[in-house]
C-alpha cells in the first residue's frame, strides 16, 4: 500500500512523539543516550514488519518527502556555516578528516578480507563496506549496477540498500553507549538545565541544543524558507548539468545543498551585511532532521534484512563492532581524549555505519544529556557531507580496481 505525503508527514510526527515517550519514561534508552527518531522508529519497523509476517502486507511511504527533509536538512548546516567560525576548526578539522578517510580503508579491507574467508565474492565485501556503509542508500544505488555490471553479481543494488538500511539503524544505536560510556570514564555529571526554556539564544548551540526554545517570527520563517528553497533549487539547477562532466563533477545532491547553504550565508553577512535568521534556521534544520530519521525507519523493512545470506549478516555485525573499536581506541584517542573527542566519536559512530543525520542525531542525544560541544558540531557535518563522499568514492574505484586485476 502505498502513502502518500500528508500520511507519511502524519506517521512520522507519530513516530517522534513515540520516540519521545519512550526515552522519557525507559530508564535504558536514557541512559544509552538513544536518539528520540531512532528508538520511535524501531518501535515502527517491528509493528510494519509484524504485520507483514502474518497479512503478507506492505507500506510503502513516498520518498520524495523523506528526500526533501533530507536536503532541508544539509542546507540549514551550510546556512549555518559562518566562514569566520569555520576557521576554529583548523588542525582537529584535518585530523578528523584523516581518522575518517583511514577507517574508510579499514572497513574495505574488513569486508573484502572477510568475503574471501567465507567464500563468498571479494566484491561483496564492498557492499557490506564502505559502499553502504559509509556510503549509504545513494552511494549503494549508484555502485549497484556498477558490481553488477563489471563483476557479474546479481541484486547487487537490493543488497546495497539493505546493507545501508543495516548500517543506518545500527550508526543510531551504538553511537550513544560508546560516547556514553567514554563520558563516564571522564566523571563528567549530566547536565541540569539543559532542558531549560529560555530565549537566551547562542547561534553556536544551534544543533546541539535541539530541545532548546527558539523564539521566532512569521516573517523570519518565511524568509528562512525562502533560503533553504534557494539551495534547493541550486542543487536542482546543477543536476541538471551534470551529464556533461565537462562542466560538472557528479557530487549528490545533498552536497550540492549545503555547498549553496555556505555560499548563501557567507555572501549574505559579508557582501551585503544582512543579518542572517540563526533561529529560524535551527528550528526548520532541527525538525527536518528528525522527521528524516523518523520516515527512514518508517520505511525500514526488517524482513529485508533478516532474508539477508548468513554470510553478509555476520560481516556487518562484525563491521559494527570494527566501528565501535576504532571509535573508542582511534577516533577518541587522536582526537584529544575530552569531552569534544567522546561526541565526536558518537558522531564518527554515527556516520562510519549510517549518515550524516544519523551522526548528528547521536551526538544532540548526548550533548542534551552533558552540556553543548561546538567542536563536534562544527567539525562532523563538514566531514559527514564534504569530504567524506570525495575521499570514499576515491577509495572504493582504487580497490575496485584492485579486484579487477
Amino acid at each position: 500500500m502505498a502513502i502518500n505525503s500528508y500520511y507519511t508527514l502524519i506517521a512520522a510526527t507519530i513516530v517522534l512523539l513515540l520516540g519521545k515517550f519512550l526515552v522519557q519514561r525507559i530508564k535504558f534508552l536514557q541512559d544509552f543516550n538513544i536518539p528520540e527518531p531512532v528508538a520511535g522508529g524501531l518501535v515502527a519497523a517491528v509493528l510494519i514488519t509484524v504485520l507483514h509476517s502474518f497479512t503478507g502486507f506492505s507500506l510503502k511511504f513516498e520518498k520524495p518527502l523523506q528526500d526533501a527533509f533530507m536536503l532541508i536538512f544539509f542546507s540549514s548546516i551550510g546556512l549555518s556555516a559562518d566562514f569566520s567560525r569555520l576557521k576554529a576548526g583548523g588542525l582537529p578539522l584535518v585530523i578528523f578528516t584523516a581518522i575518517v578517510g583511514a577507517f574508510i580503508f579499514v572497513q574495505n579491507v574488513v569486508g573484502v578480507g572477510l568475503a574471501k574467508v567465507l567464500d563468498i565474492h571479494p566484491a561483496i565485501g564492498l557492499i557490506t563496506g564502505s559502499i553502504t556503509l559509509t556510503g549509504g542508500h545513494g552511494t549503494a544505488g549508484a555502485w549497484g549496477p556498477t558490481l553488477e555490471k563489471e563483476f557479474g553479481i546479481g541484486g547487487a543494488t537490493g543488497l546495497g540498500i539493505a546493507a545501508a538500511t543495516f548500517g543506518l539503524v545500527f550508526g543510531g544505536l551504538i553511537g550513544g553507549p560508546v560516547a556514553r560510556r567514554l563520558i563516564n570514564k571522564q566523571g563528567r555529571a549530566k547536565v541540569s538545565n539543559n532542558g531549560e526554556q529560555t530565549d537566551n539564544y547562542q547561534s553556536d548551540d544551534a544543533f546541539e541544543s535541539h530541545c532548546k526554545t527558539r523564539l521566532i517570527t512569521a516573517d523570519s520563517a518565511v524568509e528562512t524558507l525562502a533560503l533553504f528553497a534557494a539551495c534547493l533549487a541550486f542543487a536542482e539547477f546543477i543536476k541538471a548539468y551534470q551529464l556533461d562532466e565537462q562542466y560538472f563533477y557528479k557530487l549528490p545532491k545533498f552536497v550540492l545543498c549545503l555547498f549553496a547553504g555556505v555560499i548563501l550565508r557567507n555572501v549574505l553577512t559579508l557582501v551585503f551585511k544582512r543579518d542572517m535568521f540563526d533561529r529560524a534556521v535551527d528550528v526548520f534544520g532541527n525538525a527536518s532532521l528528525s522527521l528524516f530519521l523518523a520516515i527512514a525507519l518508517l520505511d525500514l523493512k526488517l524482513w529485508q534484512l533478516t532474508g539477508m545470506a548468513g554470510s553478509v549478516t555476520v560481516i556487518l555485525a562484525v563491521q559494527t563492532v570494527v566501528m565501535i573499536l576504532y571509535a573508542t581506541f582511534v577516533t577518541y584517542v587522536l582526537m584529544g581524549r575530552d569531552y569534544d573527542a567522546a561526541v565526536l566519536s558518537a558522531g564518527h559512530c554515527g556516520f562510519g555505519l549510517g549518515a550524516t543525520p544519523t551522526a548528528v542525531a547521536n551526538m544532540q542525544s548526548i550533548t542534551q544529556s552533558f552540556g553543548p560541544s561546538h567542536k563536534a558540531f562544527l567539525i562532523v557535518p563538514m566531514v559527514g557531507a564534504f569530504f567524506v563522499d570525495i575521499i570514499n568514492a576515491l577509495i572504493l574505484s582504487g580497490f575496485v580496481e584492485f579486484l579487477k586485476k
